[in-house]
């Protein structure tokens, strides 16, 4: 193997099918994830070296790529009692590529940058479909352009869509934001089904209409007869990490200085649902609550 020496912590949904697309590709990976069993069962299927700890991942890499549930989780990882930051040489790059806060990651990256440590932030698109294919779009942020362009080769190896949105947080920024938008469309597409279906019309027809009109979306087209009309809810991404990438959305939007509007109501809607929401629910599950509230089920009509 040739190139640097990388590791990748978080072994999860996400992380294991990005870890062997790495590792398919030719990397030498060293894999890292607080679940012991999984980290030896993910190292044994795919091929890469189980690190005893994250300070141990971090002496055996050049390049370390985090892929964790929120900006916190990285946080800690990073800096906190036998973290990545003890064991990093000085010229090592962090890649963050969890879903974590814009302005968080810039002050991380400030903390980082005392020791040495660069901390390019390129969080994912594309779900778990992506992952295994590797064709994630990969929002990146950096305020160092020679280290986006040493960490364009990795991620070219799992995602084929690659956008430098900006300074340090700005690929965070992009993400929330995008998450924003395909969780609101949900929302105001399933409001908008219920109140034909109310109104006495087949939402199957409803939908139909609106997905060869102007109203369409890649959620009208696909998520709604592959996920909700058919009443499967199984499209593979957590209610719980909807809601955090939406509350995300409205962090960024307030720490910019903005009141906002949308933003703010979907962020608590999302919030609400979690707290409904029992279990760890699907996040297209949150057509659940809205039909409850309005009494009216999005299904097809029987004929």
């Amino acid at each position: 193997m040739s190139g640097p020496k990388l590791g990748f912590v978080g072994l999860g949904n996400m992380g294991s099918p990005m870890t062997r697309n790495l590792v398919t590709k030719g990397h030498d990976v060293t894999g890292y994830d607080i679940n012991r069993q999984l980290l030896l069962q993910r190292a044994q299927e795919i091929g890469f070296h189980a690190a005893d700890s994250l300070a141990d991942a971090a002496r055996r890499s050049d390049i370390v790529i985090t892929m964790l549930p929120n900006g916190k989780i990285v946080r800690e990882a990073a800096l906190g009692k036998g973290g990545l930051a003890e064991g990093m040489k000085p010229g090592t790059l962090l890649i963050d590529m969890s879903s974590s806060g814009a302005t968080g990651t810039a002050a991380l990256g400030k903390e980082l940058k005392e020791r040495g440590i660069t901390l390019v932030d390129a969080p994912v698109s594309g779900g778990v479909t992506g992952a295994v294919a590797g064709t994630l779009a990969i929002m990146i942020g950096g305020d160092d352009p020679a280290a986006i362009e040493r960490a364009k080769p990795i991620l070219e190896a799992m995602g084929t869509k690659l956008f430098v949105a900006g300074k340090l947080g700005a690929g965070h920024a992009v993400k929330s934001i995008n998450n924003y938008l395909g969780a609101t469309n949900l929302l105001a597409i399933s409001e908008g089904l219920i109140a034909a279906a109310k109104f006495g019309i087949d939402p199957a027809t409803a939908l139909a209409a609106i997905n060869a009109s102007t109203g369409f979306s890649g959620t009208s087209q696909g998520l709604f007869p592959g996920q909700v009309m058919n009443r499967k809810f199984g499209a593979g991404f957590a209610l719980a990490l909807m809601a955090k990438d939406v509350g995300l959305a409205a962090e960024l939007a307030k720490d910019v200085g903005m009141d906002t509007k949308f933003i703010s109501l979907s962020a608590a809607t999302w919030a609400r649902a979690l707290n409904e929401l029992k279990g760890n629910p699907d996040f297209t599950e949150i057509v659940k609550m809205l039909e409850a509230d309005y009494g009216t089920v999005i299904e097809p009509r029987k004929s």
